[in-house]
């Protein structure tokens, strides 16, 4: 459907007060008739002729049973070893920014371990002027900042490479989550603690049994890194850290160390396995890139998709995803339903913010046909988000990290869709 077609389409004003004018439905869209009683409009329910739980029913409040689908999910192929392994956020049931605590993503090498606030201490050591050892209570007198950041995993959407395989939002582009942190600055710790001249990198370091550490520039680690103990308002999760963790935006989840318990402070790059072996971005030549830490503009439309198909018939649709930029903001993302001949500007829900999810609609009238359906983003840098035939055309099939190419969802007439790709 060419754009100027969908133009002239009836408004959802017209389409909805149209029905109920004829007193007539829209079988397809599931509506019912007007003049027709609805007996659950009509009759008293069973939820209405007796009293609810009471307020000491759920101390820690949980989703009602009617939404138990909403979980992180993994692969039993790709996820076989479940201690070093990943789940995925259900980002296709999801609606706004704000990921739940439950429902983020986890990933983790050596299993989520059970660190207590009073056991817990972090060194910052290396080339400083005074080594220090902080315990939590000490975290909590430093000044606090709350900051809403993405983190996404390097490998997200990294087996879509060589071709389409798995079928659904959450398995392709669920190793994000978005969420508000409280902590201290890393900065005010490192200043605590007086850089020395020569200091030039810091390698952070997670108290779990891999010990999982990441060589971070001191430029970044002076600029925006969190030394964090709260998502969304509570304490952080034991798979996501607990008690302390490291917020690092905008650059891939690995550096993310949990369970921080050292930031070394160093003349060079400690070059560890997990930047050297792992997170570096193979080409086809065979060679690697490395320090690849920045986490490029990417979208993907969650609903309809493989997992959340179209449940009506034609008629007002609302196409709605995520898109997020590790150099800046979203500035704004177009949608095609032609498999990218033609674009549409969607609608961001809240003007794009630093290193953060932003929520984009297009309110659309499906006329029932087949869409081949995209997005792709803009950043405040101007970078677009690019095809996958141009990140191939750049890095081959032979990478897992950094795939922030365009994603394609094949909707078909009955309301279903599948993960494909276009020519």
């Amino acid at each position: 459907m060419s754009a100027n077609s969908r133009a002239k389409a009836p408004s959802r004003r017209q389409f909805l007060s149209g029905a109920a004018a004829v007193g007539v439905g829209v079988a397809a869209a599931g509506t019912t008739r007007a003049a027709d009683p609805d007996p659950l409009i009509t009759n008293v329910q069973e939820w209405a002729q007796a009293t609810g739980e009471g307020v000491d029913a759920t101390p820690y409040g949980l989703p009602i049973q009617f939404e138990k689908d909403v979980v992180r999910r993994n692969v039993e192929w790709l996820t076989a070893d479940t201690i070093s392994s990943i789940n995925f956020t259900p980002i296709h049931a999801l609606d706004g920014t704000i990921t739940p605590q439950g429902c983020a993503f986890e990933r983790h090498h050596s299993g989520a371990i059970e660190l207590s606030k009073a056991d817990y201490r972090l060194m910052i050591n290396g080339l400083v002027d005074t080594p220090l050892v902080f315990t939590y209570e000490d975290l909590e007198r430093f000044p606090r900042e709350n900051r809403v950041y993405f983190c996404e995993c390097a490998a997200n959407t990294g087996m879509e490479w060589a071709g389409a395989q798995l079928n659904g939002a959450q398995f392709t582009h669920g190793m994000i989550h978005n969420m508000e942190y409280s902590g201290v600055p890393l900065r005010l710790l490192l200043e605590e603690a007086g850089v020395k001249r020569e200091g030039r990198w810091v390698y952070v370091e997670g108290a779990d049994a891999s010990s999982n550490g990441r060589s971070i520039p001191l430029e970044k680690a002076l600029d925006d890194v969190l030394v964090a103990f709260k998502a969304n308002g509570e304490a952080l999760r034991k798979e996501h850290g607990y008690p302390v963790r490291l917020v690092v935006p905008g650059w891939e989840g690995n550096m993310w160390v949990k369970w921080l318990r050292r930031v070394e402070v160093t003349g060079m790059a400690i070059e560890s396995r997990e930047e050297t072996s792992k997170y570096t971005d193979t080409l086809e030549d065979g060679m690697s890139r490395k320090w690849t830490w920045v986490m490029d503009a990417k979208s993907v439309v969650t609903a309809p998709s493989p997992q959340a198909p179209i449940a009506h018939g034609p008629g007002p649709l609302v196409i709605t995803g995520l898109a997020w930029s590790g150099r800046g903001s979203i500035t704004g993302v177009d949608v095609s339903v032609d498999g990218g001949k033609n674009w549409t500007p969607a609608r961001l829900a809240a003007p794009g913010t630093d290193k953060a999810l932003t929520r984009f609609y297009l309110d659309y009238n499906w006329d029932g046909s087949e869409m081949l359906l995209q997005a792709r983003a803009k950043d405040s840098t101007g970078y677009v988000q690019p095809s996958k035939a141009q990140l191939r055309e750049v890095r081959g099939e032979n990478s897992i990290y950094h795939n922030n190419c365009i994603q394609t969802w094949w909707i078909k007439e009955n309301g279903e869709a599948e993960n494909v790709e276009v020519s």
